[in-house]
């Protein structure tokens, strides 16, 4: 998209990603961290136990990467996924040979992923928002895992609202949790994630990713970041309000409420991909959903950014209701 439009990457606000930011601003690693194999008792598996509430971490080199080798850890079985939802959920399923069926959250919520080997579920979810409380999540668990099934939660956006998190509860039998350190922390780039579960779920996988899956590095800024809790208290604070602040901005523009976390807004309208296509003539990149009837924004980085998304939509929906 931005090659397609023209302008230099310096040039555009892209708020396409959901990523915080306002990143955890990593200091430079001492040098051995370059030099030398991971260390696998370098206090990162304790920083992350510490954070997260619970014993049962396995460092992963991205939880993209966890959730690619999971389905060839098991058997061929009938597969619920959470849908809308991050797609490559049901890619990483269906190319293991796995059958896979989507399922919308009114669906689970309704308790059609019970009845599945794995469930699949993003919480919140991406791209709709949409929250499940902890105490459902470990009823499905339950129901599942009594007849040798798995729950899959994917919680890379939960760190602004730890509650909703089932962290504490990993070492329950058929629970895996997946964690991301790129959302909150705003350090995508460093390929660094957690699988949480109980250890007949996380050997395998961690033997699947073979020895030093996690570069030294990553290890070392990690093990700062998750131990950084007078940040993290700030942070949340200030997401939650720039969440709101983004909330409020796309009721203006589109007339209806926006839904999703404190790291992104979702809206659904028909003219989506009209003015997805709009908004990036101006150089402002935002994620036109799958199924192309919704746009995901994430927050801007500047108050520059506020107004530049603000000014582009009031001049990107007078020209598509002009149209209507």
């Amino acid at each position: 998209m931005i090659r397609a439009m023209g302008r230099s990457e310096s040039d555009w606000l892209d708020l396409s990603t959901g990523i915080n930011p306002h990143p955890w601003e990593a200091p430079t690693p001492p040098p051995a961290n370059w030099y030398q194999l991971p260390d696998p008792h370098d206090g990162l598996v304790e920083a992350a136990a510490a954070y997260y509430a619970s014993d049962a971490v396995l460092p992963v080199p991205g939880s993209q990467s966890a959730l690619t080798m999971l389905p060839w850890l098991r058997g061929r079985s009938r597969v619920a996924v959470i849908d809308p939802g991050y797609s490559e959920h049901a890619a990483a399923w269906a190319r293991a040979g796995h059958d896979v069926v989507p399922l919308s959250s009114p669906q689970l919520s309704g308790g059609a992923g019970t009845a599945f080997d794995v469930l699949v579920v993003i919480n919140p979810n991406n791209p709709d928002g949409t929250y499940f409380e902890p105490e459902t999540l470990l009823e499905w668990r339950t129901r599942i895992a009594s007849r040798g099934g798995w729950m899959i939660v994917d919680e890379a956006f939960v760190d602004t609202t730890p509650d909703y998190s089932l962290a504490p509860q990993a070492p329950l039998p058929g629970l895996l949790l997946l964690r991301s350190i790129g959302k909150f922390f705003g350090l995508a780039g460093m390929r660094i994630g957690f699988a949480l579960g109980p250890d007949d779920l996380l050997q395998p996988l961690e033997e699947a990713l073979g020895p030093w899956s996690v570069n030294g590095p990553a290890r070392w800024v990690a093990r700062n970041a998750l131990g950084d809790r007078a940040w993290q208290g700030v942070m949340r604070s200030r997401l939650r309000e720039e969440g709101d602040r983004l909330g409020e901005l796309l009721a203006h523009h589109f007339g209806r409420r926006a839904v999703g976390t404190p790291l992104f807004r979702t809206v659904l309208t028909p003219h989506a991909a009209r003015i997805h296509e709009s908004l990036a003539r101006q150089g402002i990149l935002v994620r036109l959903l799958d199924h192309q009837n919704g746009l995901r924004f994430g927050l801007p980085p500047d108050e520059a950014g506020w107004r530049r998304l603000d000014v582009g939509l009031a001049d990107v929906m007078a020209e598509v209701m002009s149209r209507a």
